[in-house]
């Protein structure tokens, strides 16, 4: 199951091995200056939008979405499940990102958005302290 990671400077969606060969891509690395917000989605569904990329996304209707989705401003990269206990962390970013969107499905209890929004405060006030 893919996984948000925080790397030095980079956002880091950690594939496994099996998704990486279905979707034909490898991990997913954005930079943290290019995360504009960080939420969490009750529902995993929520963070669908557009049509997935035939060639580059699987979807299992009502169980599994994977890889990734076009849609009118761009494209996300989805790693969603329908678990029976879950949310869903959605990382929108800005429009020098790869991605318009980033959503993976977390446990509960998951540690995954504070440790993002701790490395999003931790690297803006060292850019607001260079910039002093």
């Amino acid at each position: 199951m893919a996984r948000l990671t925080v790397n030095g400077d980079e956002l880091v969606m950690g594939l496994a091995w099996w998704e990486k060969l279905i979707v034909r891509h490898r991990d997913v690395r954005v930079p943290l200056a290019a995360v504009e917000r960080v939420s969490v989605q009750p529902d995993w569904w929520r963070a669908l939008r557009g049509i997935r990329v035939r060639t580059r996304a699987l979807a299992v209707p009502g169980a599994l979405c994977l890889g990734v989705w076009q849609h009118g401003t761009g494209q996300d990269f989805l790693a969603l499940r329908r678990p029976r206990r879950s949310l869903t962390v959605v990382v929108d970013l800005r429009p020098a990102a790869p991605y318009a969107r980033v959503a993976v499905s977390c446990p509960p209890g998951s540690q995954t958005v504070s440790a993002i929004t701790a490395a999003l405060h931790r690297q803006r006030r060292a850019e607001a302290g260079e910039e002093a």
